[in-house]
């Protein structure tokens, strides 16, 4: 009996240091795992700043001409080709003009769409849902076969060359319009309800219910949509003559002509792509939050 009862606990004690040994390696594979997927993250991570952090490191130096490893060592004259590029060629104002550009954009794109968003979501009318995917059906339509149309139209009305030109054009979007619909399905249907009943009207109820609600979801739209617009090059490179009136996209391909030498200013150019980048960059960061939660939304 007493041999069974030692058989029995070194049986015992060979299946715990065995579970032991189990538990111990996966514990080491799960490290494992960990660290292989951080260090793929920094990798991708890295990957992806590395031009950005080339371009600062150039616009640094005087000519930004990089031959060699030896070129990417920082230079000297940060200070003095940030001056030049916003001062003495008034890249200032190219910012300045896609700024306003963006902001009007904004605006308009977002009384557009909310307009839109309320009347499909809260309104009935014969075919609406054909009137939803129609607009849907603009996201297929490419920019090339929209291009001339668009330019003879503009033209036509005498907006050709004002702000106007780059602003008005890109009012609606269909983008927009859906993700404002698919959270203003999520709102209860009580609230409709309630503000009939109290005799509130539809745009009191947009004004004072939805936007509200809505907050977050309006942040994340107008940072996609200023984001969009401030990196618009095309367009306004066709439509605007006047260099005054240039963007800072267009602006950029300005700088490259502003060597003595005849050669191309890659100092200048790359501090005009770090400025142009600021921005954009700086909404992204302070916005995150609300970009996140507007894309949730728009899988949903």
């Amino acid at each position: 009996m007493l041999g069974s009862l030692l058989t029995a606990l070194t049986a015992a004690a060979e299946r715990s240091r065995a579970a032991g040994r189990t538990t111990s390696d996966r514990i080491r594979r799960f490290e494992t795992e960990q660290l292989t997927l951080h260090v793929l993250t920094a990798t991708v991570v890295f990957l992806i700043v590395l031009p950005v952090l080339i371009a600062v490191l150039v616009s640094t130096k005087r000519a930004g001409i990089v031959t060699s490893i030896a070129d990417l060592a920082p230079g000297g004259h940060a200070l003095s080709n940030y001056r030049r590029a916003l001062i003495g060629l008034e890249f200032w104002r190219y910012m300045l003009n896609s700024f306003v550009m963006s902001v009007a954009v904004v605006v308009g794109k977002l009384i557009v769409s909310l307009l839109a968003a309320l009347v499909i979501v809260y309104y009935r009318f014969p075919y609406k849902n054909a009137v939803f995917l129609f607009i849907l059906f603009t996201l297929l339509l490419p920019v090339p076969v929209r291009f001339v149309p668009l330019y003879r139209l503009t033209t036509e009305l005498g907006m050709g060359n004002t702000i106007f030109a780059i602003t008005v054009p890109y009012l609606a979007s269909a983008t927009t319009v859906f993700i404002l619909r698919q959270h203003f399905l999520s709102i209860p249907a009580s609230l409709v309800e309630t503000a009939k009943v109290d005799g509130v009207g539809p745009l009191r109820f947009l004004w004072s219910v939805l936007v509200p609600m809505s907050r977050a979801v309006l942040v994340g739209v107008s940072v996609i949509m200023f984001v969009y617009t401030w990196n618009q090059y095309l367009w306004p490179l066709v439509i605007i003559n006047a260099e005054s009136l240039q963007v800072a996209q267009v602006g950029l391909s300005l700088l490259r002509g502003q060597a003595s030498t005849g050669e191309v200013a890659w100092s200048m150019v790359m501090t005009g792509s770090i400025l142009t980048l600021l921005p954009p960059l700086a909404l992204l960061v302070l916005f995150r939050r609300q970009l996140l939660e507007t894309f949730t939304i728009q899988q949903k």
